[in-house]
């Protein structure tokens, strides 16, 4: 057997055991040294590839088909700093928990540190940022070897979507020549109706004795909160909401928690919580005896300010596996469990709690009033707020929202009012970077379904290069673009005050035509000034095939104090309100 069909062999093996486990998609960088993974990947017939040039772009475009699909999906790259390039969608993976696999091809042992182009230190080169890393063997097509490959490929998919997902990394040396044989029979090897490590994984859950100790805890307490934070669990919002209509309690839901839209009861939903919390005696009224969160930390810093003022109420943090995700510091018991299963068990073994009934109305009128305050008014130039509510009343059903970090997030938060419409919510929040979002939601954008990517104009710059996926695969994305000529968020922080060095180093304004970028991508673009003209624009790209850009301007300044104007209203309603 000579060095091609050995080659050939060792990974067509390999790539087959990926697709008996579940493997759909490969996001490849182009390389010589990745050749024979390359070729064999886009030659299998249950994977589709996609062909990302800058491997920045390539890794955070395979996280937006990840978070859409909930699989695990492929990199593939070559050797050397292109790897690298790698680095800041893995440690997003790491942090949101998104399942990709890692393929880098390497130098054999006998061209490392010796000076060889291309060659790079890559053993373990993403650190703890990966679930887990192996080293390849050299290739070889032994029954015994082939046997192995199988067994390193089904362990990488299970490893990526095993208990909290994330990355795994494998790192394979080739020798040349590097052209695999595709004229050789039975390249895949032996016909496997299944994986070759089946796995039949189960969820966490309380037993009795636990459930009871949690309830113990609480049964005479009267005014508690549940918190959903960021996660995407499918049928978490029917449990958690049946378990606060038992308990009659309000449910602070964050953006992210696919809570505030979808067909779901909605009457204890708190979705104004950022704007009430805002003020430290509101904040004092609002004092809970213990909060029970689901998912991540909530975007919201307001939020943090009622943890850190109330450390003293019991804390508990619903985690489906592991983790201890509590940036406040708190006192904190952490439960470790399905958290539907949970919400479920919950209702059913708390037939004897009783919490105060006024304590859920407070809430309720609180939030009414920070909603009439924030859905009111037009302006006649647009405001980030104004467009944001735009968006989510021209979105359509069934639609995804893929939402850039700084302002875009928050404004999403402050705005995102509850809504029968089923809508899907991502952000990479893991990191809470601005790099890679273009790319991120184009990679969700392969899934087919309409989907609208709302950033600022720092993110949309930072990964421009990623609108090549959408006039290379004709992808169809509406991208809203709100322009404030800088970052917006830092208006809001102190650094403000600096007048000498602002706009230098935190406003960063680039008066960029990004028109002509859209057009060079092949891509349409619209500017409206108003909101009602936004809302016409945004049905239309709805339409549209392929890549639309919606432009939004607006002022930094006249935007901040837009927004404080609003929080300031609510606030003195509250106030006056609570008497």
């Amino acid at each position: 057997m000579n060095h091609r069909e050995i080659l050939t062999r060792y990974t067509g093996n390999f790539i087959d055991e990926l697709t008996k486990n579940g493997l759909t998609d490969a996001v490849i960088s182009p390389g010589s040294r990745s050749t024979p993974l390359a070729i064999t990947l886009a030659e299998h017939d249950q994977v589709k590839e996609w062909v990302i040039i800058d491997e920045r772009s390539a890794a955070f475009f395979a996280l937006g088909i990840a978070k859409e699909t909930k699989r695990p999906v492929v990199l593939v790259c070559t050797s050397g700093t292109a790897a690298a390039n790698y680095f800041p969608a893995i440690v997003e993976a790491h942090y949101s928990r998104v399942p990709l696999i890692i393929l880098t091809a390497d130098r054999p042992p006998e061209l490392r540190d010796v000076g060889a182009p291309q060659a790079i230190e890559q053993l373990k080169l993403y650190g703890d940022y990966v679930k887990w890393f192996h080293e390849m063997a050299l290739p070889e097509a032994t029954p015994t070897m082939l046997e192995y490959v199988r067994s390193k490929a089904a362990r990488a998919y299970y490893a990526a979507k095993e208990d909290n997902p994330g990355p795994v990394h494998l790192n394979f040396p080739f020798r040349e020549p590097l052209l695999p044989d595709l004229s050789i029979k039975d390249i895949w090897g032996e016909k496997h109706e299944q994986s070759y490590i089946p796995t039949l994984p189960g969820k966490k859950k309380v037993d009795e004795h636990q459930l009871h100790a949690l309830l113990h805890k609480i049964q005479h307490k009267k005014k508690g909160v549940i918190v959903c934070g960021p996660q995407v669990g499918d049928d978490f919002a029917d449990g958690v909401i049946r378990l606060a209509e038992k308990w009659g309690l309000p449910v602070l839901a964050d953006p992210l928690s696919q809570v505030r839209s979808g067909p779901h009861s909605k009457s204890h939903v708190i979705e104004g919580y950022d704007a009430i919390l805002r003020n430290e005696t509101v904040r004092e009224r609002l004092k809970p005896d213990f909060i029970i969160r689901f998912g991540a930390m909530p975007v919201s810093k307001a939020y943090l300010f009622y943890l850190q003022q109330h450390k003293e109420a019991l804390q508990f943090i619903v985690e489906d596996f592991n983790g201890f995700r509590e940036p406040a510091g708190n006192s904190t018991t952490f439960v470790f469990a399905d958290p539907t299963m949970l919400c479920k068990d919950l209702v059913k073994a708390s037939a004897a709690l009783k919490f105060e009934q006024s304590w859920l109305s407070q809430w309720q009128e609180m939030n009414q009033i920070a909603k009439k305050h924030l859905l009111y008014g037009m302006e006649e130039q647009i405001t980030e707020g104004e467009a944001v509510r735009a968006l989510l009343e021209a979105t359509p059903e069934q639609s995804y929202i893929y939402v850039g970090n700084s302002m875009a997030i928050r404004d999403l938060d402050t705005f995102f009012m509850t809504t029968p419409k089923k809508l899907s919510i991502f952000s990479n929040r893991g990191a809470n970077g601005i790099d890679g979002m273009v790319s991120s939601g184009l990679g969700a954008a392969t899934g087919g379904k309409d989907i609208t990517l709302l950033l600022g104009d720092l993110s949309f710059f930072h990964d421009m290069n990623g609108l090549m996926a959408a006039k290379q695969y004709n992808l169809n994305i509406t991208i809203l673009l709100i322009n404030n000529d800088g970052g917006g968020i830092f208006s809001f922080l102190p650094q403000v005050n600096d007048k000498k060095h602002f706009e230098a180093l935190f406003g960063t304004p680039m008066d960029i035509n990004f028109q002509k970028a859209v057009s060079m991508y092949g891509g349409n673009y619209n500017r409206p000034e108003t909101e009602a003209e936004l809302k016409e624009v945004l049905y239309a790209s709805y339409q549209h095939k392929g890549l639309s850009v919606v432009e939004v301007r607006t002022d930094r300044s006249t935007n901040t104090e837009w927004h404080r104007t609003k929080w300031q209203v609510i606030e003195n309603e509250l106030l006056g309100n609570e008497g």
